[in-house]
C-alpha cells in the first residue's frame, strides 16, 4: 500500500515542477525503521542552506529520537490530537526561532519566517532520502518552553515528525481516509496577486 499511496499523493507531473517537490507530502503513519545519523545530517545541512535575513540563521532543532528523553519532551508538548498519531514517527523535532539579532540586540521580525525557511528545506531532503515529514501547529507551546527550559528571547515554533512511511491501515478509521484521500491545492489566481485580491498575470 504504501507505494501505491505515494503515487495517489504525488502531485501533478503536468504541472513542470521539480519532482522531489512534487512527492512532498505529510503522512500520519510511520513505520519503526530508525532515521540514520547520516540521513539526519544532511536533513539539518540542508536546513543550515535556508535563507535568513541578515544571515542570522535563527533556528534552533531539538531532535527527540523515540525512546528518548528528548522525543518524550516533544511528544508530551503536542495536543492529544497529534500525540495520538505522531508517536509512530521514529524522530519527533520541535523548532524554535532566536527572537533577536545576535550583533545588535535589536528584534528579528523574520525568526519564525526564517525558521520556517530551514524546515521546508529539511523537509525536501527528507523527501530526497526517501522520508516523509509532518509539520504540526498543534502544541502547547508553553509546555514546551517549561519542558525543556527555552529562554525568553527564542520564540517556539512547530513540531515535525520524521521518518519512513507506514501503512494507513495502523491509524484510526478517521485518519486512514485522510491519509488516503488525495491532494489539492488552490489554484494560483487565489494567491498570487498584482494587487490586493488580484490575480497576476504571469
Amino acid at each position: 500500500m504504501p507505494q501505491n499511496l505515494e503515487t495517489l499523493k504525488h502531485g501533478p507531473a503536468e504541472s513542470g515542477v521539480e519532482d522531489i517537490i512534487l512527492k512532498r507530502w505529510s503522512p500520519r503513519s510511520y513505520s519503526d525503521k530508525p532515521v540514520s545519523s547520516a540521513d539526519l545530517t544532511k536533513i539539518f545541512t540542508a536546513a543550515a542552506w535556508a535563507a535568513s535575513s541578515y544571515n542570522e540563521q535563527p533556528w534552533r532543532f531539538l531532535v527527540g529520537h523515540k525512546g528518548d528523553e528528548t522525543y518524550a519532551k516533544i511528544l508530551d508538548s503536542l495536543n492529544e490530537f497529534n500525540q495520538g498519531w505522531a508517536k509512530s514517527a521514529p524522530v519527533l523535532i520541535l523548532t524554535v526561532g532566536k527572537k533577536t539579532f545576535a550583533q545588535s540586540g535589536q528584534p528579528n521580525a523574520y525568526a519564525l519566517h526564517d525558521t520556517g525557511a530551514a524546515s521546508a528545506n529539511f523537509s525536501i531532503e527528507a523527501t530526497a532520502l526517501g522520508l516523509h515529514t509532518h509539520g504540526m501547529g498543534g502544541l502547547d507551546r508553553d509546555k514546551a518552553r517549561a519542558n525543556f527550559n527555552i529562554p525568553e528571547d527564542y520564540e517556539v515554533g512547530a513540531v515535525w515528525a520524521l521518518g519512513y512511511l507506514g501503512e494507513p491501515t495502523a491509524l484510526p478509521e478517521q485518519l486512514q481516509e485522510m491519509e488516503t484521500a488525495p491532494r489539492t491545492r488552490k489554484p494560483l489566481s487565489e494567491f498570487v496577486f498584482s494587487s490586493w485580491d488580484k490575480a497576476a498575470k504571469l
